[in-house]
C-alpha cells in the first residue's frame, strides 16, 4: 500500500483516478456525515454552493438540504453541520444534499477516486481497517478555506502511523509531516481537537457548538467506515 497526504484542497497534486481517497474534515463535516450514515441516511450528494444545493433538491424533492457557512446553518436549509442534528428519526432513509464550507469541496475534489472514505477521529480505526488491501491511498485534508488545519492533518497522521505499522509505505512530504502530528492516544486526540484553531472558534459560538467539538474529539467512538 502506498499512502500520500494532501494537506489541503489547495494542494496542486491531483487525486489519482482509481485511488482510494480518504476525506478528512474532523470539525465537522466527515464526523457529521459518518454520524448521518450510521443513523441510516440513504445517500450524500456533496455540492459546492448553497445555490447548487437548492437546484439539486428540485430533482430530489425529498432530500434534506444540509450544510453551513461560518459554522452556522445556511438560511433555508433543513440541517446545519452538527452531528447532533443527524439522528435516526431525522435522516433515516433520506438523501442529504450537503454543502459545507470545506468538507464538500474536498469530497468534490476526489470525485474520480475509486471510492471516497469519510474519516475523522471518531472512526479512525474503522477507516484503517477498511483500507486493508488498497494499493494507492490518498488522504485529502479539507482544511479551512483552502488553508492547512491542524486537526485534519493530525487525523491523517494518525492514520498514516496506523497504516505504516501494518506495512504501508508513506510517500511524499505531506504524509511524512502528518505522521509527526499524530496524537499518541485518546487523551491526545481530545486535547488537540479542543485546542485547534477551529475547535476554539466553534466553542466561541456557544454551548451547542462546544458539544460538537467534544464529540469530534472522541477517538473511535464509531466502529464503522462509510464510503461515498
Amino acid at each position: 500500500m502506498r499512502v500520500s497526504v494532501l494537506l489541503s484542497p489547495a494542494a496542486t497534486d491531483p487525486v489519482p483516478r482509481g485511488s482510494d481517497a480518504v476525506i478528512i474534515d474532523v470539525l465537522r463535516a466527515t464526523t457529521t456525515l459518518t454520524t448521518a450514515l450510521l443513523h441510516g441516511a440513504r445517500a450524500v450528494l456533496p455540492v459546492a454552493t448553497p445555490e447548487r444545493a437548492f437546484a439539486l433538491r428540485a430533482r430530489h424533492p425529498r432530500a434534506l438540504l444540509c450544510g453551513e457557512r461560518e459554522g452556522r446553518r445556511i438560511e433555508g436549509f433543513d440541517l446545519g453541520n452538527s452531528p447532533a442534528e443527524y439522528g435516526f428519526e431525522v435522516v433515516g432513509g433520506r438523501t442529504l444534499v450537503f454543502a459545507s464550507t470545506n468538507g464538500s469541496l474536498a469530497l468534490l475534489r476526489a470525485a474520480h477516486a475509486r471510492r471516497r472514505l469519510l474519516a475523522a477521529f471518531v472512526n479512525a480505526s474503522a477507516v484503517a481497517r477498511a483500507l486493508a488491501g488498497a494499493e494507492c491511498v490518498v488522504m485529502l485534508c479539507a482544511g479551512k478555506l483552502g488553508r492547512f488545519c491542524l486537526e485534519d492533518a493530525a487525523c491523517a497522521g494518525w492514520l498514516c502511523r496506523r497504516l505504516e505499522t501494518d506495512g504501508a509505505r508513506l510517500e511524499g512530504p505531506g504524509a511524512r509531516f502528518a505522521r509527526t502530528l499524530a496524537p499518541a492516544d485518546a487523551a491526545g486526540v481530545h486535547a488537540l481537537v479542543q485546542g485547534a484553531m477551529q475547535g476554539r472558534y466553534l466553542r466561541s459560538l456557544g454551548p451547542e457548538f462546544a458539544a460538537d467539538v467534544e464529540l469530534c474529539g472522541r477517538l473511535d467512538s464509531v466502529d464503522r467506515a462509510f464510503a461515498l
